[in-house]
């Protein structure tokens, strides 16, 4: 039997790169991320929300996360990570996703502890003892927005 419903064409998207400036500005505007560092070796992704400050990411984590083990081994020199946000609708396909690549480090220093636990609360329902800052080394993203790729020049 023939389907006579007659569908539109998906609505044309191009990729821009953006420059980091607006990419962390993009990142700042939202809460909630992914973090991705290497485990026994191999990659791990966590969700985790986030804070902006000063272009630095910002994350708390629990005594046992695998994260927390990972920055401590590291003896202050800190461990390579990536932190990715995006904010996507899930209807159009329009928005933007930023990655930063950068050393992740425990805080340590009491009175920038005290600073970024009254900036950001866990979500889940569980003590967060330790804080991780994220410095950027590389910050890139994209933003997808309609219209036709013959367009961008």
């Amino acid at each position: 039997m023939a389907d006579d419903r007659t569908y539109a064409a998906p609505p044309t998207r191009r990729s821009i790169e953006l420059d980091s400036a607006e990419a962390l500005r993009l990142l700042g505007s939202v809460s909630l991320g992914r973090i991705v560092f290497t485990q026994r070796a191999l990659p791990t992704v966590r969700p985790v929300n986030h804070v902006l400050v000063d272009g630095a990411v910002v994350i708390r984590t629990h005594e046992r996360a695998a994260l927390t083990a990972r920055t401590r081994q590291s003896h202050g020199t800190g461990v390579v990570v990536a932190y990715e946000a995006d904010d996507i609708d899930p209807v159009s396909h329009l928005g933007w996703s930023v990655v930063v690549t950068g050393y992740a480090r425990l805080v340590t220093d009491p009175l920038e502890l005290a600073r970024y636990e009254a900036l950001l609360h866990p979500w889940v329902d569980r003590a967060m003892e330790h804080t991780v800052r994220i410095h950027p080394g590389l910050v890139t993203g994209i933003a997808l927005v309609a219209g036709d790729p013959a367009d961008a020049g």
